[in-house]
């Protein structure tokens, strides 16, 4: 515990941030050696009012946010990480500014696991959300680990997915990890304290700040082999993710969507750019099988193009009509022939078997059995 104290009292300086931490740390070794450093010293690698922090902060042993933190975490299943740690992950050293602390909370074996990033538009469509579960789901039964941030919309939809396999998921959060946002993912989080794992790079107590999110994003591009985007806007955070991830040479995968559907440009955007188009969790193996096969993952099944064609064939005539655009119900009475009353029946048995999802304004989509 006494070797931890000078990394979380680092951490914790006011205006030190990753890249500062690294600077001293590169340039006067462990953090011992830092709060021993003058303020003269100390003035040549950070602004000043910085290096006045660091004196400041060598000359208060224990404060209340460390007390609070060392509580924290004699509690089950919490664990701190430094950069010194055998058991920080190694992937993070990547980044020009690995966080020299990481906050962590449930099975720490997931770090050596292979990984993939899942991320998506907190306000995704029911197609995303299957898409984004179905395709966590068929990598983590391989033995992947999906990695997401917790959000809303696909993120949630990707850990569920996850935890249904054997590679479980990680979720890295831009909150202390004594804080769950949003809160409706509170019952989320708990499972994956108990059957996967969360990180955090911010202090106990820290809240949910807009410019915590993207530091939390880069994190996810750097843990995961690639990046896999389901839907997300231009100018979504998850874009932000996907440069971060080519940035650090990880491959980047986006799911394409309809052209009217302002959640899948940002995936158009990605794929016009380089990113890998993908239809199946197999798709991304076959981009990641090298890799993969550093950690004994065996290949992801694969549906001939004949199950595939059998697959379509068995589909309703209905689905046939409709396309995969979201249609309205006036339109489908007339490509059908149907009668109102016969065709409302027929879209609400498709609903309810998870083939179609009924949309605002009286109108219906199609959803894909993804895997």
């Amino acid at each position: 515990m006494n070797e931890l104290i000078p990394w979380l009292r680092l951490s914790l300086v006011n205006g030190l941030g990753p890249r500062g931490q690294i600077q001293l740390l590169r340039a006067l070794g462990e953090p011992v050696a830092i709060f021993a450093a003058p303020y003269d010293q100390l003035s040549l690698y950070v602004p000043p009012g910085v290096a006045r922090a660091i004196v400041d902060a060598a000359q208060v042993e224990n404060s209340a946010l460390i007390d609070t933190t060392v509580d924290w975490l004699n509690a089950e299943g919490h664990s701190i990480l430094t950069l010194a740690d055998d058991r920080y992950p190694k992937k993070l050293l990547d980044l020009p500014d690995p966080p020299c602390v990481l906050y962590a909370k449930g099975d720490l074996t997931l770090l050596d696991c292979p990984a993939l990033g899942i991320v998506g538009s907190r306000h995704a469509t029911a197609q995303g959300i299957q898409n984004a579960q179905a395709f966590a789901k068929h990598l983590s039964e391989q033995g992947v680990t999906i990695i997401s941030g917790l959000a809303s919309g696909i993120d949630a939809a990707a850990h569920q997915g996850g935890l249904l396999g054997r590679g479980s998921s990680i979720a890295v959060v831009g909150t202390g990890l004594d804080r769950v946002y949003p809160a409706s993912n509170r019952p989320l989080a708990h499972q994956l304290a108990a059957a996967g794992l969360i990180l955090s790079e911010l202090a106990i107590g820290s809240p949910p700040k807009a410019e915590h999110f993207p530091r939390r994003n880069r994190l996810i591009a750097a843990l995961g082999l690639g990046c896999l985007v389901v839907e997300a806007a231009l100018g979504s955070g998850s874009l932000i993710t996907a440069r971060q991830a080519v940035d650090l040479g990880r491959e980047v995968f986006a799911i394409p969507g309809s052209i009217h559907s302002p959640v899948a440009k940002g995936c158009h955007y990605l794929i016009k750019n380089g990113a890998k188009l993908v239809e199946s969790g197999a798709d991304i193996f076959d981009e990641l099988s090298a890799p993969l096969s550093l950690f004994s993952v065996p290949a992801l099944a694969k549906k001939s193009s004949k199950e595939q064609v059998d697959q379509e064939d068995n589909s309703h005539p209905v689905l046939g009509e409709m396309g995969w655009d979201p249609v309205d119900f006036d339109l489908l009475v007339e490509r059908t022939g149907l009668t109102s009353e016969a065709l409302c029946a027929i879209l609400l048995g498709l609903e309810l078997e998870g083939q179609l999802s009924c949309l605002p304004g009286n109108r219906y989509q199609r959803l894909a059995r993804a895997v």
